[in-house]
């Protein structure tokens, strides 16, 4: 699979134009490393619009749904830094923020670029349009431009546990996520075109997909947790990596 963990937190947000400094210093470094040295949790990374209503777009990933309903990562939701309290409320607009599971995941790995599609189902439809993705999503990932196909589903309980910092912002919570990550924005752009040419409708997504284009920012990775598992006999001595990349923009 192209994700890391079998579960990811998926976040959407404008920032305010008077406090995009202050949000660049706190999230690169406080709130992603934050979020990165908890237990479970693998990889963050940050994305911008390239063609999407909401700027921002940040995935977390995680090794499983109950690290993200846990008490370590509860226990930084109810305890935001200073920092925390200042940047959601004042400068955070437009905010949607899903505790998802992952249905699948194909591929080779990740994109410079990434497509999400947010959607609804309609009723007792599920497993008609999980069978009918798994095999269309499986398919575009194997195109030459395209890293990762993913299909998530929200849980919205798990989404709206009522933390200090949920309180803070209120998001939104999304229902079905599908991203594909690729290349380029146009490769990423051309699969999801491919994809939806596919009877996504017709297969069960109810109307009023919500679709947006980003490039990656930044992204930080701790590819070894000791949450995991014990340690045994031939493991690999623990590391943890952190790497940033801001793409410049002209």
């Amino acid at each position: 699979m192209s994700l890391l963990g079998q579960a990811v937190v998926a976040i959407w947000n404008d920032v305010a134009p008077e406090g995009r400094e202050q949000f660049y210093e706190w999230h690169n470094h406080e709130h992603m490393p934050e979020r990165l040295s908890i237990p479970g949790f693998l990889r963050g990374r940050r994305y911008r619009a390239v063609d999407a209503a909401v700027e921002y777009f940040t995935l977390y990933e995680a090794e499983d749904a109950a690290v993200l309903t846990g008490p370590h990562y509860l226990e930084r939701l109810n305890s935001p830094t200073p920092a925390t309290r200042t940047v959601i409320p004042q400068y955070f607009r437009n905010m949607m923020r899903g505790v998802c599971g992952v249905r699948l995941s194909a591929g080779v790995g990740m994109g410079g670029a990434i497509a999400t599609l947010r959607f609804g189902v309609q009723p007792e439809r599920d497993a008609a349009l999980e069978r009918h993705l798994a095999a269309l999503l499986a398919e575009t990932a194997k195109a030459p431009m395209v890293a990762g196909t993913h299909l998530c589903v929200a849980d919205a309980a798990g989404s709206t546990i009522q933390t200090a910092e949920r309180k803070s912002h209120g998001a939104a919570v999304p229902d079905w996520l599908i991203m594909i990550e690729g290349v380029t924005p146009e490769s990423v752009d051309a699969a999801c075109d491919a994809l939806l040419a596919g009877g996504l409708r017709r297969a069960g997504a109810s109307e009023g997909i919500v679709r947006g284009l980003y490039q990656l920012e930044i992204c930080l990775t701790k590819p070894w947790t000791p949450s995991a598992r014990p340690r045994e006999s031939g493991d690999p001595e623990p590391r943890q990596e952190r790497t940033g990349f801001p793409l410049s923009r002209e």
